[in-house]
């Protein structure tokens, strides 16, 4: 969508206060953070962050609970400085603080029958800086589905954030037409899908278990794939330490058409709750992620 003259305005205003404020160092940008945690942690979404802590997590008592949450607004805000830090950091740097590893390894499986590779991730650790895997597969086209958002600067602001390192970014209802042209054009493809939140209720064609919970999942990205005959892979990211992380690619399936239906799913969401339960406090706990239950959908379909 065209930016009309006075969003163009307030887009380069915005872009050009992030620019300026990414140019501290990255120690002054995490002093911004802990100034910023308090507020957070008292005022934005902390009684559902309780409450979905204690329901994911049955097993702990109240003190860890209070010691996940406390660590978790703490990353929260380190998240929003390090996407800031994106408006100015140079390649070096990026590579230096987000590491791929085996993507070399998942690249070798491209064929002349399979040239796409989905990598399906969480909101988990500094998700916004997956999309500098273009630096590591030079000879690969990355990409990233997405779904716009309501506010058409914040929108812009982000897509340009995201595709600065090569990439591209593709509207969630335009993915299976664009990865056949890029299909079409003969070169390998990695896309990432972000698909652990909540779809809407015309979306929602099955649940798997969950966090405790009986959840509802996208299927999109196994319905893609079998469909187009993909590469599915998991990417686990991990925090080595404060601003430094870690993207394994793991495989889930060379073969989609000969999974049962679902099971790409469910086999994501398992390694997903795997390495939440590692360190729970790097997941997104401020989405409501579990408002339409099982019983519901079942009534509603009845």
């Amino acid at each position: 969508m065209e930016l009309n003259k006075k969003q163009k305005v307030l887009y380069h205003f915005i872009r050009t206060v992030f620019y300026l404020i990414s140019l501290l160092p990255m120690r002054l940008l995490y002093v911004l953070s802990d100034m910023a945690y308090p507020f957070v942690f008292a005022f934005y979404r902390r009684k559902l962050v309780r409450q979905q802590l204690t329901e994911c997590f049955p097993e702990k008592d109240i003190k860890e609970i209070k010691a996940i949450e406390h660590a978790f607004y703490h990353q929260f805000c380190d998240t929003f400085v390090e996407m800031i830090k994106q408006f100015s950091m140079s390649k070096e740097e990026m590579m230096r603080r987000m590491v791929f590893v085996d993507a070399d390894k998942a690249c070798v499986n491209f064929s002349d029958e399979q040239k796409i590779l989905f990598l399906m991730l969480g909101h988990y650790a500094n998700w916004e800086w997956i999309a500098s895997l273009q630096y590591w597969t030079p000879g690969v086209h990355c990409s990233q589905v997405y779904h716009p958002l309501s506010d058409d600067v914040f929108d812009q602001l982000f897509i340009d954030l995201r595709e600065q390192y090569g990439g591209e970014c593709i509207k969630m209802r335009q993915t299976v037409r664009r990865l056949m042209q890029l299909n079409a054009l003969g070169r390998p493809v990695i896309c990432g899908m972000i698909a652990d939140q909540q779809p809407r209720w015309d979306a929602i064609h099955h649940f798997c278990q969950f966090l405790h919970h009986d959840s509802a999942v996208f299927i999109g990205t196994e319905q893609i794939a079998k469909k187009l005959n993909t590469l599915v892979y998991y990417g686990s990211v991990s925090r080595i330490r404060r601003g430094y992380y870690q993207c394994r690619i793991v495989p889930i399936t060379l073969d989609p058409g000969s999974m049962p239906d679902y099971e790409i799913t469910d086999k994501y969401m398992e390694l997903l709750e795997a390495d939440i339960r590692k360190h729970p406090e790097l997941w997104l706990w401020t989405h409501k992620r579990w408002t339409r239950t099982k019983e519901e959908w079942e009534e509603r379909n009845a």
